[in-house]
């Protein structure tokens, strides 16, 4: 069987092979978090501040809903590359056959529960009257166009799952370039303020969804799929579902602990709003090598599960709690004092105060970045072992340590509590994952053996 762009992980250096394999998806989440972080700068910049804080209002209620996709998502990475393992490639094409129709009908489902909901979302979660209207059509454009969201991510996970990181980040560099220049088109141009930056989102999303589609079918052996062979497995379907629900929920139980965050910081006034939404968003860049570390990890894992390679599992995870280490070492000086540099490409200079608060934000969070990259390797790492129970456990208590303590501190401190109940938030998932690792029960969790 040819492997024409995919990679075999079960041979070789695996700390080459994880960081062979996580560079260029650290790239493409980079560009892909262009696609928030322009839009914030976009609408910060040649809009108002009303309009950034409108945009960071949406973020928790779209992950919500947008967080079962992924989960499907992650459900069939790990039969896939626990499968591609194995060598067992008629169950590889049957995999990618029902992964299709899950993530269609996904799709759907989702764009219509999103478009509908939104406004009673945004009502729930106490969103400024002078706001709601455009976070409200920010959302629903973004709806409109969930099945782009879903055919890049989905093509993406599976070309991943078979250890191509590569193709997904030519097609996502294309968007993210294109994504930028329909910003700043739509609204200095064209004068559509936030509403512009939607479309510009979404247009960008269906360009790389179907562009990466078309090419990998042309050039991976496994995705050329007879038609007649093109239809669900019902063996296979149970397994992703099995899978992937416990990864929806983990998503789902996130994205309200930060929905309750969301509720929180709109009882603040509309500068706060904004600068949450900014160290949000430099908080997503920089957790791009950690994601992207953590999705070679799981890929990693899964192939070498699949492999029975026990030992050579620990070792890559070993190796990439090391890595994540260092990083987070050498991020701490650089956003705990430059932290007011970044904050000012977001704002008009005369947004002082969102400033100011900000970088107050960014400076207690640096202080904690290794918990929050521990979260993502242990979390990828028992996701791709099949220990899927756990990552939902750590997704969970994510819910209960935020909620209660942002609500909490929030009284006492004020916005500080915000930005505090993150912190403890992470220090408390992470260490959960690493005791779940060190217990090293995940051992016996692998789809193959069907014990998970």
């Amino acid at each position: 069987m040819s492997r024409t762009l995919t990679r075999d992980m079960t041979e070789g250096s695996p700390v080459k092979l994880i960081l062979k394999f996580s560079g260029p998806m650290l790239i493409g989440n980079i560009f892909q978090q262009f696609y928030n972080m322009v839009d914030s700068i976009v609408v910060g910049k040649f809009v108002s501040k009303d309009a950034l804080a409108a945009v960071g209002a949406t973020g928790s209620s779209i992950f919500l809903v947008f967080g079962l996709a992924f989960g499907l998502s992650a459900g069939i990475s790990i039969v896939i590359s626990q499968y591609f393992g194995a060598e067992d490639y008629i169950k590889v094409k049957k995999s990618i056959a029902t992964a299709a129709y899950m993530l269609l009908i996904a799709s759907v489902i989702i764009g219509i529960a999103g478009y509908f909901l939104c406004r009673p979302i945004l009502e729930l979660l106490g969103t400024p009257v002078e706001i709601i209207g455009q976070s409200e059509s920010y959302m629903k454009i973004i709806f409109l166009g969930v099945l782009g969201l879903s055919a890049y991510n989905g093509i993406a996970a599976i070309l991943r799952a078979l250890g191509d990181s590569i193709t997904p980040l030519i097609f996502l560099i294309i968007a993210s370039i294109i994504n930028v220049v329909l910003d700043l088109l739509f609204v200095i141009v064209f004068n559509w303020g936030v509403p512009g930056v939607a479309i510009a989102t979404i247009i960008a999303q269906f360009m790389s969804g179907i562009g990466c589609i078309i090419y990998a079918y042309r050039k991976v052996d496994l995705l050329r799929i007879p038609l007649k062979d093109f239809k669900p497995d019902r063996e296979i379907l149970s397994k992703c579902i099995r899978l992937g629900i416990p990864v929806a929920l983990q998503n789902s139980f996130i994205s309200i602990s930060m929905m309750v965050l969301q509720f929180v910081i709109n009882g603040f006034q509309a500068t706060i709003m904004a600068a949450y939404t900014v160290v949000n968003r430099i908080e997503q860049l920089v957790m791009q090598p950690s994601m992207s570390l953590g999705a070679a990890v799981a890929s990693f894992t899964g192939q070498n599960i699949g492999a029975g390679k026990i030992e050579r599992v620990k070792k890559g995870m070993r190796s990439s709690v090391i890595i994540i280490l260092i990083f987070s070492l050498i991020m701490l000086p650089v956003m705990y004092f430059g932290g007011q540099y970044i904050m000012r490409l977001f704002t008009k200079k005369e947004d002082i105060d969102v400033v100011r608060y900000g970088v107050e934000g960014i400076r207690i969070n640096s202080l904690f970045y290794s918990f929050l990259g521990l979260i993502f390797i242990t979390r990828n790492f028992l996701s791709g072992a099949g220990d899927i129970k756990i990552p939902m456990i750590m997704g969970l208590i994510e819910v209960v340590v935020r909620v209660a303590v942002s609500i909490h501190l929030s009284r006492i401190i004020g916005f500080h509590g915000i930005f505090w109940a993150s912190a403890l938030t992470w220090v408390v998932a992470g260490s959960f994952g690493g005791i779940r690792v060190l217990s090293g029960k995940w051992k016996n969790k692998s789809v193959l053996s069907g014990s998970s």
